[in-house]
């Protein structure tokens, strides 16, 4: 059997006693990773984090503080006076362990000759990895801050396949979660994962455009790793989007399972909300655990008894026999025929009157149009085109009169003012006798 291998245990501000070998079997350390070499090449960065958190909760979160307020001051190069300014409200110990720290990190340079304080190059690298800590995070700002740095880093030429195998996994895990969900088939559960599904759909959707571009500027560039991270992250999109259509159906069926209590119009879901929404469901109760259970003892003919008044109160009372009504006498009625207005009447009348003076010359329309109000001047204006019309010409009636008229109505594109009462302003027209209009 092997022998379990002893961890040192150290400070954790001692370095000597500490050796990576020791940490994984047989003494091996991945040098052939990717990711292990990397992080050997940032001991700074990873120097400076410890430096800046390592220690009690509380002096972490000040030493943070005074952090980014330093790294937020304009000044290239700041005093000691300008400092205790900056910080005046923290105690001067304070302060100098705090600077004494960051000093020790690299992340502040001292210049003794001019005795001023500078921002080092890796505390601006180190204030860009904790720029999280210092917004207010939302509820996907996972998602969100991954999606920023990929979209920033491709906009800036800077992207690495790490931050897209970082995206990845987190998708992956969001896709786990909400299947979890779907299967739970919780009606609560599922409306809370739905309102993060779609936001997290939301923000993939916005980054689309995105995605894309990387996938075409990896493929030019030769570089398979990140194209083949890209399309996977393409593939991923794609599940979340199917998974759409399964959040619709697993709603649909705890739809169909809630039940509405009696004709309150009130559901087994709106109890559910109002029971999770109390604090103590115990208050509820209200002393009736403390009440005896009195039961209630009924022979069977007082059953019988009961049911068969119940039977008999519910039965329907069979209809009764009514005789017919008598006959009655029908009322006398008056048979109304609509009648056309007299204007198409008027106007055949106009007309044959033309035709019986041996009229061949045109006449003007006005005469035939207007006259009593605008409206009947409308309808008189709308019964010109059935003269001449050859379909209309075989019909009985006021109307086949009309269409039969040896006159023809030709409208011209002028206009001007006529002189009536209630058109003040008309198209110009002739009426044509057909023996003119043939010659």
């Amino acid at each position: 059997m092997s022998q379990p291998v002893q961890l040192p245990n150290s400070p954790p501000d001692s370095d000597d006693a500490l050796r990576v070998e020791d940490y994984f079997r047989d003494g091996t350390v991945p040098e052939d990773a990717l990711l292990w070499w990397q992080l050997e090449r940032q001991d700074a960065l990873l120097a400076a984090q410890r430096a800046l958190f390592g220690g009690p909760a509380p002096l972490v979160r000040l030493r943070v503080w005074v952090f980014f307020e330093l790294m937020a001051l304009r000044e290239s190069r700041l005093t000691r006076e300008a400092l205790n300014q900056a910080f005046h409200v923290l105690r001067d110990e304070a302060l100098d362990n705090v600077l004494k720290r960051l000093r020790d990190a690299d992340l502040l340079a001292w210049d003794a000759t001019a005795q001023t304080y500078a921002v080092t190059p890796l505390a601006q690298q180190l204030v860009g990895i904790l720029q999280p800590l210092s917004q207010e995070q939302a509820p996907d700002g996972d998602l969100a801050s991954l999606l920023a740095g990929v979209a920033g880093a491709h906009q800036l030429g800077t992207l690495q396949p790490a931050q897209l195998q970082h995206l990845l996994a987190q998708l992956s895990r969001l896709y786990d979660e909400f299947a979890d969900a779907i299967a739970s088939g919780s009606e609560f559960a599922l409306r809370r994962a739905r309102t993060r599904f779609e936001k997290a759909l939301t923000l993939v959707d916005r980054a689309g455009e995105a995605l894309g571009a990387i996938i075409a500027q990896a493929e030019s560039a030769g570089e398979a790793r990140l194209e083949r991270l890209a399309r996977e992250l393409g593939l991923a999109q794609a599940r979340l989007l199917a998974m759409a259509s399964q959040f619709n159906r697993a709603l649909q069926q705890a739809d169909r399972q809630r039940v509405t209590l009696g004709s309150t119009g009130i559901t087994t879901t709106d109890v559910r909300r109002w029971l999770q929404s109390q604090g103590d469901l115990a208050t509820l109760l209200n002393g009736a655990w403390e009440r005896p259970v009195h039961p209630v003892l009924v022979a069977q003919r007082d059953l019988v008894d009961t049911a068969e008044a119940e039977f008999e109160r519910d039965r329907p009372k069979p209809a009764e026999a009514a005789a017919l009504p008598q006959g009655q006498a029908a009322p006398t009625g008056e048979l109304s025929v609509m009648q056309l207005p007299p204007d198409m009447d008027q106007m055949q009348a106009l007309l044959n009157a033309w035709t019986a003076a041996g009229t061949t010359e045109a006449r003007d329309l006005a005469p035939a149009i207007l006259g009593d109000s605008y409206a009947r001047a409308s309808y008189r204006a709308q019964l010109l085109p059935l003269l001449g019309d050859a379909q209309a010409r075989h019909l009985k009636g006021a109307t086949g009169d009309m269409a039969r008229q040896p006159w023809s109505v030709r409208w011209s594109a002028e206009q001007g003012p006529v002189d009536d009462e209630f058109v003040k302003w008309m198209s110009r027209g002739v009426l044509t006798p057909e023996s003119s209009s043939s010659e």
